[in-house]
């Protein structure tokens, strides 16, 4: 990087080219051993002395190299310093507007009680299918779909958000891939499902994603009733409560079956954060500018997630942070 900078800024010194070559791979040797030493007690879960140990070690012989190399600076050294500081900087802005972004999601959680009990006020109805919707929540509605119940009053028979989920281990087995739990009564047919998955897994797998998570479903529902307790009255036994029990598990089953052959829906959300209008002016260029700009030009969720696009539902909202 700093030789092509070099020659297009029409750069002929080979010396100045050399030192700057010289700082930026020194640099880049101590910043890894900094997050090597982080992956060394987060990662592998090792003693924070053996991790000490590495730093000391590898870092001391490190800085050796990198405090001969600051004496050329003025020769050509300062190239991959002002760039660390450009990476630097961006990397600053992308990571403190999608912390608040999560910020607003946490501080404005939708119940999901208040949403179904102004349904008959919005005219808001059940729909046939199954809807997906995206979430970074691990637990609790997130307000992108507040949003889009009060805009569009109908969503799906079967509503299930998911949530995906990098964890520090390098694979994650197929059985304890999925999370379930249910959100609100039975009736409301309303699933939250974590999906997790190691830093090494292949992440793009919804060529059969919809019918492994349908099947996860029925599954957490029949052990959810084989968990049930039902009070029995003076004149049911036991074996009638058991005959409640399997019914009312077959028939919740029969309605995730029905909906899953109605069709699957994927709704993401599109947040566009904005600074607030009592906001510094530092940070109103940092989200409204900078953020903004590398919103719309990063990779889109949906591509990340490989979500087939008919079947694609996007929801825009602004979050004011």
């Amino acid at each position: 990087m700093c030789l092509c900078l070099a020659v297009t800024i029409g750069l002929r010194d080979t010396n100045m080219i050399g030192h700057a070559y010289g700082l930026a791979v020194t640099t880049v040797m101590l910043v890894t051993t900094f997050l090597m030493s982080l992956v060394i007690i987060i990662v592998w879960q090792k003693w924070v002395m053996m991790s000490l140990a590495f730093l000391v070690f590898f870092g001391s012989i490190e800085l050796l190299y990198i405090s001969a190399c600051f004496i050329k600076i003025p020769e050509g050294g300062w190239i991959p310093l002002v760039l660390s500081m450009i990476f630097m900087g961006i990397t600053f802005v992308w990571n403190y507007g999608t912390l608040k972004k999560h910020e607003f999601d946490m501080e404005n959680k939708v119940s999901m009680k208040s949403i179904l009990a102004s349904g008959p006020s919005l005219g808001m109805v059940r729909v046939p299918g199954i809807g997906l919707i995206y979430t970074d929540l691990v637990t609790g509605v997130p307000a992108v779909f507040g949003h889009f119940a009060t805009n569009l009053p109908a969503f799906h028979q079967v509503l299930v958000f998911v949530c995906i989920k990098s964890i520090h281990v390098p694979y994650v087995r197929e059985a304890e891939r999925f999370l379930m739990n249910r959100v609100g009564p039975k009736e409301f047919h309303i699933y939250h499902c974590i999906v997790r998955y190691g830093y090494k897994d292949f992440q793009q797998d919804n060529y059969d994603f919809e019918n492994r998570l349908v099947s996860k479903i029925l599954e957490f529902v029949e052990m959810e009733g084989s968990e049930m307790t039902l009070m029995p009255s003076p004149n049911n036994n036991a074996l009638d409560i058991h005959v409640v029990r399997d019914s009312l598990v077959r028939e919740e089953s029969m309605e995730i079956m029905k909906a899953k052959e109605s069709g699957v829906a994927y709704i993401l959300g599109r947040p566009h954060a904005k600074a607030k209008s009592s906001s510094s002016l530092m940070k109103k260029f940092a989200i409204d500018i900078m953020f903004s700009f590398l919103s719309r030009n990063c990779r889109d969720s949906d591509d990340v997630l490989n979500v087939p696009y008919t079947s694609l539902l996007e929801v825009g909202m602004v979050y004011y942070v």
